[in-house]
């Protein structure tokens, strides 16, 4: 399947500033750019961070398993900072009286929203019957869906795939999408790709089955009154724009975790900010902050730092940058002066124009 950049559309990026033109027709902007929720990636400390970096981005918890809130240590599970706003909770399960009560656990946190992970190729969520299987049960997931909506008053949404194993998407999709939205479902976030989830590892999910983005423009057109973003395959801010024509929202995943910088232009370019893009220094000194906070409380430094290694990427410096966060982090004493060294690694000047 062709990527977004292939789409056939005869468009001229002068600027980052041109794009601002595609948003006229935005009835969902809350929706309209999201940061994919990532397992043991996209944990409250890289939350914070994309926030420094975006103000609007839609930011997503990892999936929380309900057996997981339910028996195991919830405050620290549901912990998140109130400038991670707006901020979801991305909950795996397949019961729906389980998944009520995390869905109130974490509207009563302070979420503004509920999202039900069907889209996950992983075995353990296999063997827990929840995930992208859920795509072969619908009825199941509607009432799910129905269960969580009674019991909270903030959106509860979907993400799944378009489909899985031998399923045909052109049949499958949109009867799931029907039965999740007539369940009440506020918004379904579809990743365009099949799961296989016999043969396939997850990473090779994320990468071996052809993206159909065609498929998901599609299901706008067939659910016009429903928010459907799209997920899968996107990698820079032009191919999100893109693909605005179409749909409600976008969803970056892996691409903002890596070049995390490139959520700088977020605000200007798909939500019409006039404010400056944040640079690398002034995003590297309030995480400094956030580190000083969390150290004080005891999290240890590595575990914010994992999070900053993209950060530099494409500048002069991006290796030493790396390196000093990967191994001088790690040794004992190390505090945020780390991070300062890292940073005066960096062409910072560079950094400020490229952006």
């Amino acid at each position: 399947m062709a990527k977004a950049t292939d789409l056939g559309h005869d468009v001229r990026w002068k600027s980052f500033r041109t794009m601002t033109a595609f948003m006229t027709s935005d009835t969902c902007p809350q929706y309209r750019f999201s940061a994919a929720p990532m397992m043991d990636w996209t944990d409250r400390h890289d939350r914070y961070l994309l926030r420094l970096i975006s103000r609007r981005a839609r930011l997503y918890t990892e999936m929380v398993t309900t057996g997981a809130l339910l028996h195991g240590p919830r405050e620290r599970l549901l912990r998140f900072d109130a400038a991670e706003h707006p901020v979801a909770l991305q909950i795996g399960g397949s019961d729906a009286p389980d998944l009520a009560d995390c869905a109130q656990m974490g509207a009563d946190a302070g979420y503004d929203e509920i999202n039900l992970n069907c889209g996950c190729p992983s075995d353990r969520v296999q063997n827990g019957a929840f995930g992208a299987v859920l795509m072969r049960d619908a009825h199941r997931v509607a009432e799910c869906v129905s269960a969580m909506k009674a019991r909270v008053s903030i959106p509860v949404t979907v993400k799944c795939r378009i489909g899985v194993d031998e399923q045909e998407p052109a049949e499958v999709l949109p009867d799931f999408v029907r039965r999740v939205v007539d369940a009440g479902a506020d918004a379904v976030i579809v990743h365009a790709r099949k799961a296989w989830l016999a043969g396939l590892s997850p990473k090779e999910n994320r990468d071996v089955p052809p993206l159909d983005y065609g498929l998901v423009h599609g299901l706008k057109q067939q659910f016009p009154a429903v928010p459907i973003i799209l997920n899968g395959g996107l990698e820079t801010l032009e191919d999100a724009v893109l693909h605005l024509d179409h749909l409600d929202g976008v969803m970056l995943g892996r691409a903002a975790y890596h070049r995390p910088m490139l959520l700088a232009g977020v605000d200007r370019v798909l939500f019409g900010d006039t404010a400056p893009d944040p640079d690398l220094a002034t995003v590297v000194a309030g995480y400094i902050a956030h580190v000083e906070r969390e150290m004080t409380a005891g999290t240890p430094l590595p575990h914010m730092t994992r999070h900053m290694m993209g950060l530099a990427n494409g500048l002069p410096g991006a290796r030493t940058f790396r390196r000093i966060l990967g191994e001088e982090a790690r040794q004992p004493g190390a505090g945020p002066e780390t991070i300062r060294r890292a940073l005066a690694a960096v062409d910072v000047a560079g950094a400020r124009q490229a952006a």
